[in-house]
């Protein structure tokens, strides 16, 4: 049993709460139990297809979540009757013992991709108290990505009746000289294993270790507060005091958080102290992954427009930069033209070419674009858009007709913490920590009632 000042260091100082994790029971199929992040192909229903065929009959965390290919083609009713089906789920794996409870545990996952590249990280909740997205936020955990208040509506009906949640979001830490997880990655000869499996569809495979051992615990925890030591902040990023600390960037799953916070913000008006205290809800499961992990790599999330006339688009691109005073221009063809502003590769059933922009307002590409397609689809309402991980797919979705693709560059993910700090949130799906099978899967879960 950990001592309490430790939980009560961990819950005070850093907004950890440890107290709980659920597992799948050992005679589950892991494999058909752990499935892709929600947010992931959405404009590909086969591949969910795919996986409702593979899982078949068996208990899975396809039962227990929304896949977000469904919500544009499903109707209300059909909405309504996936999210009752996934609270009775819920209810019965609960009610038939199918998970299995770690308490004050932490768990250190390894995830190894196809390429035989291993990521790590560190699963535990974090207090959705010391967590704002909202712009100019000075809050110990922020968004990396401008959150979307509209498209949290669908995400609260999901969460607001469900007694588990189950997480995609993997939060980011800045620990240059390693010194939270991977001293425990060290030590997983001596350690409980607590799963290993490959996951689906050629996803590559997945370890996780139970960490319940009091000195491994309190080295994270001492190893995270001299990263969230004030002075040493200012420091490492050499702001002043006007900056609060960011300890925590959302790398992954933004909206997912944002999701339960607003929640969380309706909950806690019903509570009395204690309760307020304690109530699962104020805390978000995660998986803890540090920024300079060999294993992260930050992919460009592309965009396809569907739905457009791509030639009304692009004339309408270069109208909107002439009149905020920038200098924009179209070219044909594969070559990428010289410039010292923005050139933006796009893709359509007629081949390829580049949006250009001189002196553009943003500082990266990212912003450019989606300033001005958020113009547009306001204001052509048959129009819609995906965010697409990798080229391959983003060009066969552009090149059919009445679609566009346009492909991004990537950002230096030892540049985000700072940007976060200076510059605040990063436009929406700027990034993304790895390609589409990289994401996270769905594995532990946690109690929210």
């Amino acid at each position: 049993m950990l001592k309490a000042e430790l939980i009560e260091k961990m819950k005070n100082n850093l907004g950890i709460d440890i107290s709980s994790i659920l597992l799948p029971v050992k005679e589950i199929d892991m494999q058909r139990w752990s499935v892709v992040a929600c947010d992931q192909y959405t404009s590909e229903p086969e591949y969910w297809k795919d996986v409702e065929n593979f899982v078949g009959d068996s208990p899975s965390t396809l039962r227990l979540i929304f896949p977000e290919a469904y919500l544009e083609i499903e109707t209300e009713e059909e909405k309504t009757a996936r999210i009752s089906r996934i609270n009775d789920s819920m209810t019965t794996y609960l009610n038939n013992n199918l998970l299995c409870e770690y308490k004050h545990s932490m768990i250190l996952v390894e995830r190894t991709f196809k390429s035989g590249a291993k990521r790590h990280g560190l699963m535990l909740a974090l207090d959705l108290e010391r967590y704002d997205y909202n712009k100019g936020s000075q809050s110990l955990i922020r968004a990396t990505e401008g959150t979307i208040v509209d498209r949290l509506p669908p995400r609260i009906r999901i969460r607001e009746n469900a007694q588990l949640e189950l997480p995609h979001i993997m939060v980011l830490i800045d620990d240059a000289e390693k010194t939270v997880i991977e001293p425990l990655v060290k030590k997983t000869g001596t350690l409980n294993q607590l799963y290993s499996f490959d996951l689906m569809k050629q996803s590559g495979s997945i370890k996780g270790w139970l960490i319940d051992q009091e000195d491994l615990i309190e080295n994270v925890a001492n190893a995270l507060l001299k990263l969230a030591d004030k002075e040493n902040f200012k420091s490492r990023y050499k702001v002043n005091d006007d900056y609060g600390v960011l300890l925590y960037a959302v790398g992954d799953g933004n909206h997912s958080l944002a999701t339960a916070k607003a929640c969380w913000e309706k909950i806690k008006k019903t509570l009395n102290e204690n309760e307020f205290k304690v109530h699962p809800a104020r805390y978000a499961l995660v998986e803890i992954v540090n920024v300079h992990d060999s294993g992260l790599v930050f992919e460009p999330i592309h965009r396809v427009v569907f739905n457009a006339n791509y030639r009304h688009l692009l004339d309408s691109f270069i109208t909107y930069y002439k009149n905020r005073g920038c200098n924009a221009e179209i070219t044909y063809g594969l070559e990428k033209p010289n410039t010292s502003g923005h050139a933006i590769k796009f893709v359509t059933e007629e081949g390829f070419g580049y949006i250009i922009v001189e002196c553009p307002l943003y500082n990266l590409d990212v912003g450019t674009l989606q300033n001005f397609l958020d113009a547009y689809i306001k204001s052509n309402n048959q129009v819609s858009i995906d965010y697409v991980h990798g080229e391959e797919i983003t060009e066969k979705l552009g090149k059919r007709p009445g679609n566009i693709g346009f492909f991004l560059s990537n950002m230096d993910k030892n540049e985000l913490f700072k940007t976060v700090i200076l510059d605040g949130a990063l436009p929406r799906k700027t990034f993304s920590m790895g390609e589409a099978s990289e994401k996270r899967f769905y594995l532990e879960a946690r109690r929210i009632k």
